[in-house]
């Protein structure tokens, strides 16, 4: 008998244990961090969604593409970095591509894109940056090298008829600094800076 109702309390008491957690740790925790998230940091804790005029088109946390329906890169703006995600930034498939510095397929791959990026660019296959060839271990990253950014100012200022000066001039302006001042390398995100492109023409 006193077996049963010792069985029988600490079931009770695990009961309310849960009850008591669930309520303080699943309800009232997240309601607090998402109301200090809404108030402190709505942007970022909305998804840091990037828009033209009252339109969605991405977000500044995820890579996105710049080509047209078969794939091809569009001349007229400037070009993320390669993405082994899916079919490219596919958010559901974020992987690098897991091959080895050594790997045959790798070794190709970098030098096929080399020549094309060095192709469409009008530059030299050498002065082709890192990060123009390689995809990052996500597949998302949606940052690309200063480098980078600046060997497709050329192409950029041709395709629409801009001076190469002022493209050249929006995109150091949209260089983002080391994180802290020390931490990574600079950056410039290609969904901003080719929002702010949009608005030059």
């Amino acid at each position: 008998m006193s077996t049963t109702r010792t069985t029988a309390r600490t079931h009770w008491v695990a009961i309310r244990a849960m009850l008591l957690f669930t309520l303080v740790l699943g309800v009232a925790y997240t309601t607090v961090v998402t109301v200090i998230g809404q108030v402190a940091l709505p942007a970022q804790a909305n998804g840091s969604l990037e828009r033209s005029g009252d339109e969605v088109v991405g977000s500044a946390l995820i890579g996105q593409s710049f080509a047209d329906a078969s794939g091809e890169p569009l001349p007229e703006w400037f070009q993320p970095r390669p993405s082994a995600a899916g079919d490219g930034y596919d958010g559901g498939a974020s992987s690098g591509s897991n091959q080895g510095p050594e790997n045959a397929d790798l070794i190709a791959a970098i030098e096929e894109r080399k020549a094309q990026v060095a192709a469409f660019d009008g530059v030299d296959e050498a002065d082709v940056p890192a990060d123009a060839l390689t995809a990052s271990a996500s597949g998302l990253d949606p940052h690309i090298s200063p480098e980078y950014a600046l060997q497709q100012v050329a192409r950029v200022a041709g395709e629409r008829g801009l001076p190469e000066s002022e493209v050249r001039e929006l995109v150091e302006s949209r260089i983002q600094a080391r994180d802290l001042g020390y931490l990574g390398e600079p950056t410039v995100n290609v969904l901003q800076l080719n929002l702010a492109l949009s608005e030059l023409g």
